[in-house]
Order: structure tokens, then sequence, then C-alpha cells
């Protein structure tokens, strides 16, 4: 990430498949609910990987999911997700996301991000919000009465937005800025102005760009560069080519424009490929975001062929941008 001069690392440490992170607090959380009793971060790993970070110019910035992509959670506390019932009105021994209808889940998040906030010392934490599914609470008596109740039946994003609003002011308890998910503000949550809106869906970005900036947030856009994304033939031209300000009254809002994110997934990746997929693939990334007008693709592919190998060189296995090629070393 040096030799780029990417200067942040998003961790997104949890999620559905693996809770790794151990929490001093909550350590049933990794205890049980980690891929491998072995695959698991101590808060001694995070600060070596935060230090390690530190002293290249780096950032890391943790993510901490919810209220979906929370499956792990509820292997240690199942009490803290939703009960998910049948057509017939009966368990089906499925957990959903978060249940918002539980107060105990506001003072264990409180509990746990006390924590987060010392062990992770960026200014910024990720809430997530991203890809709620909705069906697990419509078949909950229990939330369909709750809702009933504040008349909001059917309004799942209402249910949502009561969710996070709650664990904003966690968040703003702590001192600390938040980063969501575009969904969260797609589904009108009052967010503080400072709260930032992070948009990663491919369709209309610049349209959510424009939604977002126009409302005050500070925005990121991840958009252009899903690196999990992969295709034949030099592909890098397909980062390089998106422009982060191109949406309408851009030019009047750079200053809310935070910057762009290479995001590499990790559902097909482990050990052995991952440098290559993401090299020099986040390098256009970063070069399009690090230079205000884009220069000419052919001269950036020289450029970037010099780059990989270079990486190369640094023991970097960068996979050839360009097609078949050598390196002289």
């Amino acid at each position: 990430m040096s030799y780029n001069k990417l200067n942040v690392l998003h961790w997104h440490i949890v999620d559905d498949n693996s809770f790794p992170y151990q929490s001093t607090r909550y350590p049933d959380l990794s205890a049980k609910g980690a891929y491998h009793h072995l695959m698991i971060y101590t808060p001694n790993d995070v600060q070596k990987v935060v230090n390690y970070a530190r002293l290249r110019g780096i950032r890391v910035m943790s993510e901490f999911d919810t209220p979906g992509h929370t499956r792990s959670w509820g292997i240690a506390y199942p009490e803290l997700l939703t009960t998910c019932y049948d057509s017939t009105g009966k368990l089906n021994g499925i957990l959903g996301p978060m249940d918002p209808t539980n107060l105990k889940v506001y003072d264990f998040v409180q509990n746990l991000f006390s924590e987060i906030v010392q062990v992770f010392p960026d200014q910024y934490l990720h809430l997530g919000g991203d890809e709620v599914p909705f069906d697990c609470w419509a078949s909950n008596p229990r939330i369909a009465e709750y809702m009933k109740e504040r008349n909001i039946s059917k309004k799942y994003e209402l249910l949502e937005n009561e969710y996070i609003a709650k664990i904003l002011v966690i968040s703003n308890s702590l001192n600390i800025n938040t980063i969501v998910w575009q969904e969260v503000f797609d589904n009108g949550v009052v967010l503080p102005a400072n709260t930032v809106v992070h948009v990663w869906k491919v369709q209309l970005w610049q349209k959510e760009l424009e939604r977002a900036t126009m409302a005050g947030h500070p925005v990121l856009l991840s958009s252009c560069w899903y690196l999990d994304h992969i295709a034949g033939g030099g592909d890098w031209q397909k980062y390089y080519n998106c422009d982060p300000f191109d949406f309408d009254n851009a030019a009047n809002v750079t200053h809310l424009m935070l910057g762009g994110e290479a995001c590499m997934w990790s559902e097909f990746i482990n050990k052995n490929n991952i440098h290559s997929r993401i090299w020099p693939r986040a390098s256009a990334t970063a070069e399009r975001l690090w230079s205000f007008n884009k220069q000419d693709n052919n001269i950036a592919a020289q450029r970037l062929e010099e780059h990989a190998c270079r990486m190369n060189r640094r023991g970097i296995p960068a996979q050839p941008p360009n097609g078949a090629g050598f390196c002289v070393t």
C-alpha cells in the first residue's frame, strides 16, 4: 500500500462467516464465532497491524457491520439476532439481522464499541448498514407487533432507521466520526451532517454522490473499484478511467469528496492469490485518486508496466498489467 500511496486500510474485520476479532469484553464472539479457533486477531495482533501501518503513513479504520452481516455474532449471543419464522408461523431455526426491538442489543454494542475505539485509534469507525434483509423481521410476530404499536407496520426501512439512529447516538457518545454504507442514506435515516456516506453500488453512483453531497455529507466512492470483480485483458483501465468527480455539482462540493477505496472482498481469495488480484490493478486506482487530470491510457500502461516490475523486484507478486511481457531484474 505504501508503495502505491494508499493511505487508509479499511478493515472489514467481521461478517456473517466469521467473527475473528478477539474482544476482551466479549471473548466468546471469537471463541465461538471465528471460522477457526486459530484464525483470530488478538488485541496484540491488531496493535501490530496498526503500528506497522502507522510507520508507513497508513491509517487502519475498522468496520463492525450491523444490523446485517451479523450471523457470526449470533453463534455466541443468539439473543442479539432476530428469530425467523416460516410461512406457517413456526420457528424455522434461522437467525436474521440484529433485533432492533431488543434493548439489550444497544447495551452490547455500546460496550463493544467502547472497546473498539480504544483498540483501533483511528478517528473513524465504519458502522456498515448495508444489505439488510427484511424477510426475517417480517416473519417475526413480536417485531410485527412492535411496529404496529409505532404505526410503522411493514415499513422495514423505518425499523432499520430506528436501529441506525440509536447506533449513531452510541458512536457519537464515544466521540468518533462515523461512516455508513449508502443504503443508510438511501433509506432516509436522519444522519448528522458529518456522517460519511460510502457509495458502493455500481448503478447510478454519480447520482448517489450528487444526492449525498447536496445533503451536506462527506462521501467516499468504491463503486468503480471492486478488485474482486476480475476480467481478462488488463482490466486496470476500467479502474483508471473512473472519475470520482463525474457527477453534477461536483465542482462546488470538492471539499466533501474524501476519496475512494479499492475493495478486495475475500470470498474467493486467500494468501496464495490476494496480491496478484490486487496489484497492479489497485495501482491504477491509486493514481486515479491522486491525479486530478487523467493521462493517456497508453502512457499510463507503460508506467504501470514499470511499476508492476518494481513491485515484483520487491517481492510482491503483482500480475502483468498489459499481457505477456518480462521484467528486467
